[in-house]
């Protein structure tokens, strides 16, 4: 049997399911795993170049035959403080924004929220000056206190609409082999139960508590809710 391609993301919210994965066994045997920033993990699995990816929510638009196919995910029950719209004025004085190249959610999420809960029309670039700008991962690590207007977009989206939120997903372009998911699904639940051993095995860091992050910041059960609020997302995306 031919090996099933994954593509993991390499930010440290994933760390867990790496853990997982690189203590999976003889599973490790059944795939070929690469690791990735989101948006090229997204290409990837839109291309048919790996099978599974922990892709950005927002990519499952351009995934004709995309199937969720784990209990967990990259999501948030509160701040998450790690995806952010970082500002030098408020956001009611925002008129434009830079967005994150290694993101697609995020920066959809920007949108959505700039749009209908900001309601604010703003102009979006991909390089050069802007009032504000979308930045995710461990980019973001210890410059909340740098800025003078931090908008931690988790949090934003919850005000917004009372729903948690699903960042990233693991999905495949094609229907897998039921005992191949159920394998996989474990093989990711033991990463997130071994969560405190993960932390030690981080470079500890004076600006950011990679505890917290980890075992409060990020939520990882794809929960009824989390669906839900994936469901209100895409739809509000398709309306951008």
């Amino acid at each position: 049997m031919s090996k099933i391609r994954v593509s993991a993301v390499s930010y440290t919210n994933t760390k867990p399911f790496a853990y997982g994965l690189k203590h999976a066994g003889s599973f490790l045997d059944k795939i070929e795993l690469s690791y990735d920033i989101p948006s090229d993990c997204a290409a990837k699995l839109i291309d048919n170049k790996v099978d599974i990816g922990l892709v950005p929510v927002a990519a499952l638009l351009n995934i004709p035959d995309n199937h969720i196919i784990s209990d967990y995910c990259i999501g948030a029950i509160g701040p998450v403080n790690s995806v952010f719209i970082f500002s030098e004025k408020p956001i009611r004085e925002v008129s434009s924004v830079k967005l994150d190249s290694q993101s697609r959610t995020s920066n959809n999420l920007a949108k959505v929220l700039l749009k209908f809960y900001w309601e604010k029309d703003v102009h979006f670039v991909e390089e050069g000056i802007a009032d504000a700008f979308v930045e995710i991962g461990d980019r973001t690590f210890g410059k909340k206190d740098k800025y003078p207007f931090v908008y931690d977009l988790a949090e934003e989206w919850i005000s917004f609409t009372g729903l948690p939120f699903a960042f990233a997903v693991w999905a495949s372009n094609k229907p897998l082999d039921k005992e191949f998911v159920e394998e996989f699904n474990q093989v990711l639940k033991f990463g997130i139960d071994h969560r405190e051993d993960v932390v030690k095995e981080l470079e500890p860091r004076d600006d950011f508590d990679l505890h917290d992050y980890l075992t409060n910041r990020i939520d990882y059960p794809l929960t009824e809710r989390k669906r839900e609020a994936i469901t209100k997302f895409l739809g509000l995306v398709r309306a951008l």
